[in-house]
């Protein structure tokens, strides 16, 4: 080997020894977090020749520093971000010094994008909260604070930037840091440090300047080098791995993969696997080079098992004698990240670690004010809003309390996202507390007289037909005509008609879109009750959301769920308009009307569809007679 090749070998070893520090930059809308990242790669020596030229060249399109190098191109990769001037996505970046490597993310400063920052932080050990010296803290400082504090980071330097156009201030910067350290004695955040800086000129970045001689405390590079950092506390609690993977190459080998979130592994250790609760022993823990004889938090390996039992994805394998808790019912810290604010009982896919379940959320108990910590009555959580709210799966989950006293925080297995089941987009993440005692103290009690016994002795298939359709469509006629025909050929059925529900079950449910969806979940859960006794249910609802109609199937077994649209235009149904409330609704009489001034959301793949300008009543109740008798 010559003499080049070893020295980048020994280099990269080198490397590979280093300790690894995540941290953010955060805080309000250009306040130079962007800059200062760029200075610190650029004193770091992390930029190439090439990439200084192009550098240089940018700076005199797109810079803001006039003459000067504009670090904060060679973090805004976006056009978009250079054109404005401010940072939009997370941006990430690695650079080192002598003593540890870094991974450092640019998060935006803007409140549309707080969603970005908190994504960048979720994986932080620590947050460098940036506050202009010519704008003090404000309300995105204490914000980003309060959601870095959320989601675990316990270490913060607040570097107060911009202190060049201040004339280095010592005042300027002692009455920032005041200002900042009530905020943090008030949210609990401890371990935090408080330099004056200015990313453009370099002042404390990578050494102490003589600009600040008032200051006694490190640069920023100094303080990242010597930050203490807890790598051991994952390491320490017990062991957890969630199962990303049944890894099969072939049929004399079946292992179980993934990441492990805590503890430690070797062969021999008993283990545990839930929800199942079965329990055996590791025989292998397998890595690309071979067996290893043990295996740490952090480090990715497939286990194989002494015995045959079953894991998939999803489960999660944990030491015996420790097992983590599993319940369907929590309380949790929300961050909602969508436009579209929260609807309390919609169902929201929940991911928690490789975990996937169905959630409802209900009313939240409260909404933090990040400026004042008061905790306000909110019905709903909108953008930007963290809240505190109980949630229910559909199933149990494995699950830790993301936030534990003196240790690090849970992520793994007290981490979670709701994701819109329809737009597939991530709309909050969330920190589980703990779970509700009832879910610890309820338990599904056997019946004897199964569902599979009441079908039987009804001698039919239970079935939930679902109408759906705009008010006046003919829903209830249809349906009314349906039971009576079904009735005629022996049949045990009985019909839930909107107006009548509301009368009784859900007389206490408005119209807004979060009572329509709580009275859809009440239907629904009636509607399984019924089909476990072995009726076939027909309901009439205009049930106008496709979330609500698919989280009612998703109640029933496979195959039992007949979609039913009665399929007739607004101006149709308006003509129609025997109650009178089109007319209300387009006078204003009538709020949340469907059709009118709230949205109707049209099955895509009914399983019947009624064109009622083609058919009359009588021809469309026979043709759902005649298609549900056929299928079964």
């Amino acid at each position: 080997m010559n003499r080049a090749a070893s020295d980048i070998s020994a280099w990269l070893v080198e490397q590979e020894h280093k300790e690894l520090l995540r941290f953010i930059t955060c805080g309000s809308v250009d306040d130079g977090k962007s800059t200062l990242i760029g200075r610190l790669l650029y004193e770091t020596k992390q930029i190439f020749d090439d990439q200084l030229a192009a550098l240089e060249t940018d700076s005199k399109r797109h810079g803001t520093q006039g003459e000067h190098i504009d670090f904060a191109l060679l973090v805004d990769g976006l056009s978009a971000e250079r054109e404005q001037g401010i940072t939009i996505d997370v941006a990430y970046r690695f650079f080192s010094s002598n003593r540890r490597k870094f991974i450092v993310a640019d998060t935006p400063g803007h409140e549309q994008y707080t969603r970005n920052m908190v994504t960048g932080a979720s994986t932080a050990d620590l947050a460098v909260l940036l506050v202009d010296a010519r704008k003090g803290v404000l309300t995105q400082t204490r914000r980003h604070s309060y959601l870095a504090k959320l989601v675990g980071i316990r270490h913060f330097v607040v570097a107060v930037t911009k202190m060049d156009l201040v004339g280095y201030d010592e005042q300027v910067f002692e009455a920032i840091r005041s200002d900042f350290e009530a905020f943090a004695h008030s949210i609990g955040i401890e371990d935090w440090v408080a330099m004056p800086v200015s990313g453009r000129v370099g002042d404390n970045v990578i050494a102490r300047s003589e600009a600040t001689p008032w200051y006694n405390g490190p640069s920023l590079l100094e303080h990242l080098d010597t930050v203490p950092l807890d790598v051991t506390s994952d390491a320490a609690k017990p062991f957890r791995m969630p199962v990303q993977w049944v890894n099969r190459p072939n049929q004399d080998f079946r292992g179980f993969s993934g990441q492990i979130a805590s503890g430690a592994i070797g062969p021999g250790a008993e283990i545990r696997v839930l929800p199942s609760g079965r329990v055996t022993r590791i025989a292998r823990v397998v890595v690309r080079d071979g067996d290893l004889d043990e295996a740490v938090a952090g480090q990715s390996v497939t286990l194989t098992f002494a015995d045959e039992i079953d894991c998939s994805r999803g489960d999660v394998i944990v030491a015996a004698s420790d097992p983590p808790e599993a319940a369907d019912q929590f309380e949790a810290t929300l961050v909602w990240m969508d436009e579209q604010e929260l609807l309390p009982g919609r169902g929201y896919w929940l991911k928690l670690g490789t975990q996937t379940v169905t959630a409802t959320v209900q009313h939240p108990k409260y909404e933090v004010n990040v400026n004042t910590l008061e905790q306000l009555a909110a019905p709903t959580l909108s953008l930007n809003s963290i809240g505190v709210a109980q949630l229910a799966t559909d199933r149990e989950i494995v699950f830790e309390p993301y936030s534990v006293e003196g240790s690090s925080p849970n992520r793994a297995l007290g981490g979670f996202i709701l994701i819109d089941k329809l737009t597939n987009a991530t709309v909050a993440c969330g920190m589980l507390h703990f779970a509700l005692r009832r879910a610890l103290n309820i338990h599904r009690q056997h019946l004897d007289v199964s569902r599979e016994t009441h079908a039987e002795i009804k001698g039919q298939k239970p079935a939930v037909l679902w109408f759906t359709g705009l008010s006046g469509a003919g829903k209830s006629t249809i349906a009314n005509l349906v039971e009576q025909k079904l009735v005629a050929r022996g049949r045990h059925t009985f019909l839930l008609d909107g107006d009548n529900v509301r009368h009784g079950l859900n007389r206490d449910l408005g119209f807004t879109e979060a009572d329509r969806i709580e009275n859809i979940r009440r239907v629904g859960e009636v509607a399984r009750l019924m089909t476990d006794a072995g009726l076939i249910v027909l309901t009439a609802f205009i049930s106008p959301f496709r979330a609500e109609r698919h989280m009612v199937r998703r109640m029933v077994p496979e195959g039992e769920f007949y979609e039913i649209f009665i399929d007739t235009p607004l101006a149709e149904a308006e003509k129609r308009d025997a109650k009178g409330l089109y007319a209300k609704a387009r006078a204003g009489e009538l709020k949340n009307f469907t059709g009118i001034d709230s949205p109707y959301e049209a099955p895509e793949a009914p399983e019947i569809r009624i064109d009622t300008t083609k058919l009359t009543a009588e021809q469309a109740a026979d043709l759902i007679v005649e298609e549900l008798l056929s299928r079964r």
